[in-house]
């Protein structure tokens, strides 16, 4: 297992995981990409690389979702 930290709390995924499958993981992905903000080690990743982008061991994850309202 590897370990990564997701919006500041330590987290432990499988060797070879990557953004989507952190997304699935979290129950995320079923809600669709819209309004969501990935960036792993200060960089946003953009929607298409998610399947894509690797999770190092230590990377520091920021997920953020957007939020409508008035």
């Amino acid at each position: 297992m590897k370990k990564i930290r997701v919006n500041g709390n330590e987290r432990a995924v499988e060797p070879g995981s990557t953004v989507e499958d952190l997304l699935h993981d979290l129950g995320l992905a079923d809600r669709g990409p819209s309004g969501l903000a990935v960036a792993v080690d200060r960089q946003v990743v953009p929607r298409s690389e998610y399947p894509t982008t690797p999770l190092d061991d230590g990377a520091q994850v920021e997920i953020l979702r957007a939020v409508g309202g008035g």
